[in-house]
């Protein structure tokens, strides 16, 4: 584990233990905080708000951090150790002729290259010598293995979720199921046993598209070779694409874009009147029970970093907090006794708004994503500027297929 990391953690920890020493001694003689003591706590709540979301930001370095590069850096020569067939080889080459194109577009390919190219182009929408700046070209498995893990570190859910891949972008029927109500039977001796079929959904995944808006770099950077140009242009798509996708994974209306998991989850929950922007313990004991058993070996709560701030003041009966900080290395977080995942696509507290999910966000939710991601190269467009533009494409959707895992809590309309 990184010593910054640790160091962190080791101060969540002593922060945490100095606001419940306050605590302690106000309840241990009956009062109410004193001025100073209000001060020093208040102090040290902003001071763990800092720490915690320091943590949350160097484990999501962690998890970008974990993507294999070694095979990014195609032009500088072959990987060490690089042993396969044609398909690998070719993958090898085409990786390389898409580094030279969005250094210096295809001008800058050989024929052979040009050809890889073409011929690993999907959905090209002009041929001809403006290929590249009005085509688009599948992007190289590392490429677009960086946007993913980038897009996940934007969004919570797609961490959690049940991630479909796809090679193309057709209608994808999937079934919808909720079978908790259903059980066997026990059979008499020569008894025939009887009969009750799944009722099962219908539903399709789509193929929405999702861009990343154009990227500009200056030509002086894209002829820098000390730039690398492989890891930073596909960071910044998967950033830009996570952030719209997890809006939609979260709160999309399902038309024409993902059906959104608190659109249409199921209320397990509403606040008593006068709870527009506050939760109490009961009522996260009630949104956990409204999720069936079954589902609760595997399930964690999602929410907002500001519904956290909330929750995080919140104690059981026995006064002892719901939010607990990372005991250990290793160890999460966890939000009484379950662990917890933020998506700042969730709604934040607010009259009616449904700001906290739980369940088994994998068997509750899923999400498709085709593989064939796409990038374009606009050459001409900002050519006054020195300029060059790159535009990413991700063809994603997103829905509930199992109602009874995941619930959410809503807060009162007033």
């Amino acid at each position: 584990m990184p010593v910054q990391l640790q160091r962190l953690i080791d101060e969540q920890n002593t922060v945490w233990q100095r606001m419940q020493d306050i605590q302690s001694a106000a309840e241990a003689e009956n009062r109410d905080l004193t001025a100073e003591e209000r001060q020093n706590w208040d102090a040290a709540e902003a001071r763990l708000t800092e720490v915690s979301g320091d943590i949350e930001r160097l484990n999501r370095m962690a998890q970008l951090s974990q993507i294999d590069r070694s095979q990014i850096a195609v032009t500088t020569g072959e990987p060490e150790g690089r042993r396969g067939g044609d398909a690998e080889e070719q993958a090898r080459r085409y990786a390389e002729a898409f580094s030279i194109y969005m250094r210096g577009g295809m001008d800058r390919l050989t024929s052979e290259q040009r050809n890889l190219m073409m011929d690993q182009e999907v959905d090209l929408r002009a041929m001809g010598a403006g290929v590249d700046t009005a085509g688009g070209f599948t992007v190289p498995d590392e490429f677009r293995n960086i946007m993913t893990e980038t897009m996940k570190a934007f969004g919570g859910l797609l961490n959690l979720a049940d991630v479909i891949p796809t090679s193309t972008g057709a209608d994808l029927p999937w079934p919808t199921n909720d079978d908790t109500g259903n059980e066997g039977e026990i059979l008499g001796e020569n008894a025939a046993a009887g009969e009750q079929d799944l009722s099962l959904g219908g539903r399709k995944l789509k193929a929405f598209t999702f861009s990343s808006k154009q990227v500009r770099l200056s030509l002086q950077l894209l002829q820098d070779s000390a730039f690398n140009l492989e890891t930073w242009v596909p960071k910044k798509l998967g950033e830009r694409i996570g952030r719209r996708a997890a809006r939609a994974f979260t709160t999309g209306t399902g038309v024409d874009q993902p059906e959104g998991l608190v659109t249409s989850a199921v209320v397990g929950k509403t606040g008593a009147s006068g709870q527009t922007t506050s939760v109490i313990y009961d009522d996260l004991v009630d949104l956990e029970h409204s999720v069936d058993s079954a589902y609760r070996p595997n399930a964690r709560y999602l929410m907002h970093d500001s519904t956290l701030k909330v929750i995080r003041k919140l104690k059981d009966s026995q006064q002892r907090p719901l939010w607990v900080p990372i005991p250990a290395p290793g160890f999460p977080a966890t939000i009484n006794g379950f662990e917890y995942a933020l998506d700042n696509s969730m709604p934040t507290p607010a009259a009616s708004a449904k700001t906290i999910a739980f369940g088994d966000f994998k068997a509750g939710y899923v999400i498709r994503q085709v593989q064939s991601v796409q990038t374009l190269r606009l050459v001409e467009r900002y050519a006054e500027y020195l300029q060059v533009a790159f535009l990413g494409f991700a063809r994603m959707d997103g829905m509930i297929q199992d109602s009874a895992a995941v619930r959410t809590y809503q807060h009162a309309a007033s």
